[in-house]
Parts: structure tokens; C-alpha cells; sequence
């Protein structure tokens, strides 16, 4: 059974930053990329960013860019997330995602975890 473990998120002050991780276990993940997503309350769930299986393609939604830092540990099956000043509307339950396609599109990840709250006060 695969399963997605966040951690890392809590109240943080604009400008402030937290580092959120996400372990991946239940079977070997092998050329999949992996990545965050993110829902505000009344707002859709939207892609963050994202990384290739090698590292070495990154996505970021314009947002964050500059901002965000997305890394991942093949060997121990982690994704990270980096978040440099946070603003206030980067508020929002974080999802850990895993998935073979990747990509911007939440269907095109087949492996979610339960979300990690992240809260930057004004």
C-alpha cells in the first residue's frame, strides 16, 4: 500500500520560511516525478511545483518562483519543499504528490498524501 507522509508545516510570519517534506513507501518509485500541490480554503486545489525522477527538470507555478525550492532524495524515496517569503496567500493545505506523468493537471498524479497545513500570519 503506497502512502505519502507530509511533515513540516505550522504558523509561520510573512517573510518567513518552513520546509515541508514528504516520504514515499508501499513500493519502489522508479522513474516517477513527484511534487506539491495546494488548496486555500474556497479556492480550487493548484499545482506548486514539481521534479523530475533525475532532478534535473523542476516546474514552478509562477507564484513561487524565486520564492520555492522543490529537491527530492531517490534513495530514501523524500520530496522536499523549500518556502522562502511566505506572504499571507500562500496559506493553504500542502499535498504531496507522486506520480508517473507529473504535471500541472491534479489528474495526472496518482499518488496524494493527507495535506500539511501551512499558515503565514500578516
Amino acid at each position: 500500500q503506497v502512502q505519502l507522509v507530509e511533515s513540516g508545516g505550522g504558523l509561520v510570519q510573512a517573510g518567513g520560511s518552513l520546509r515541508l517534506s514528504c516520504a514515499a513507501s508501499g513500493r519502489t518509485f522508479r522513474s516517477y516525478a513527484m511534487g506539491w500541490f495546494r488548496q486555500a480554503p474556497g479556492k480550487e486545489r493548484e499545482f506548486v511545483a514539481s521534479i523530475s525522477w533525475s532532478g534535473n527538470s523542476k516546474d514552478y507555478t509562477d507564484s513561487v518562483k524565486g520564492r520555492f525550492t522543490i529537491s527530492r532524495d531517490n534513495a530514501k524515496s523524500t520530496v522536499s519543499l523549500q518556502m522562502n517569503s511566505l506572504k499571507p496567500d500562500d496559506t493553504a493545505v500542502y499535498y504531496c504528490v507522486v506520480g508517473f506523468k507529473g504535471g500541472e493537471y491534479i489528474h495526472s498524479w496518482d499518488y496524494w498524501g493527507q495535506g500539511t497545513q501551512v499558515t503565514v500570519s500578516s
